[in-house]
């Protein structure tokens, strides 16, 4: 009888987390899936319009001007205490010629969303309102990304629907060099985004030039 009653208490301690799964295969309101296809597998991500609407619009503009295509997952970091967890960060690293202008902060204290397992957040320099077109995901929950008091954290602004086994895959890829925080973490042969395209919704790429694309023209040339 004890035994029932402790299973019974662990389902009910794992529904929250449960109502907030979304289908990766067919769209829900409020959200917008992204597949990210990678030299090693597919990742689904869904971006939060509602409480995110700012980071996810900008996400999804890299998306849809193709901004992502090409580009690669550079960094895995790892824990020191369980290399298990952590989180990949990838985008369009220092690629000036990828870039739009930065965007305004959308802290969790506001958006209500935090850093759990499988949360797609946005990498920035150290300095509010920065964060441009490099965006991370979690491998466990990362609390401290949340922001509190003076601290504004990182902007969560989706999760991953499908595909967090080719996440892990590329965690555990070898690493090496990076200075500062990502000391050891830069990953040595990095994975290539082949292409982001959105499953959800209707594509607004913006209007601007696309310099990258000039020099991948010489290329095929």
């Amino acid at each position: 009888m004890l035994l029932v009653f402790r299973l019974c208490l662990l389902l009910l301690c794992a529904a929250p987390a449960a109502a907030f799964a979304l289908p990766a295969n067919k769209p829900t309101p409020g959200y917008a899936r992204v597949a990210i296809e990678t030299s090693v597998g597919t990742i689904i991500v869904a971006v939060d319009l509602k409480r995110a609407p700012r980071t996810s619009a900008n996400f999804l503009t890299y998306v849809d001007d193709g901004r992502f295509d090409g580009v690669t997952f550079y960094r895995a970091a790892r824990r020191k205490s369980n290399a298990r967890l952590g989180l990949i960060q990838g985008g369009i690293d220092t690629d000036l010629r990828r870039s739009l202008p930065p965007i305004p902060h959308e802290p969790t204290s506001k958006t209500g969303l935090r850093h759990l397992d499988a949360t797609l957040s946005m990498a920035r320099p150290n300095r509010p309102n920065s964060a441009a077109g490099n965006f991370f995901i979690t491998i466990g929950a990362t609390p401290n990304m949340d922001a509190r008091g003076a601290y504004i954290g990182y902007a969560a602004f989706g999760h991953v629907v499908a595909g967090m086994d080719v996440v892990k895959r590329i965690l555990a890829v070898p690493t090496c060099c990076g200075s500062g925080p990502m000391r050891g973490q830069m990953i040595v042969k990095p994975i290539t985004i082949r292409r982001a395209r959105r499953l959800d919704g209707r594509p607004t790429p913006s209007r601007g030039p696309k310099p990258w694309l000039l020099g991948l023209k010489r290329t095929a040339k």
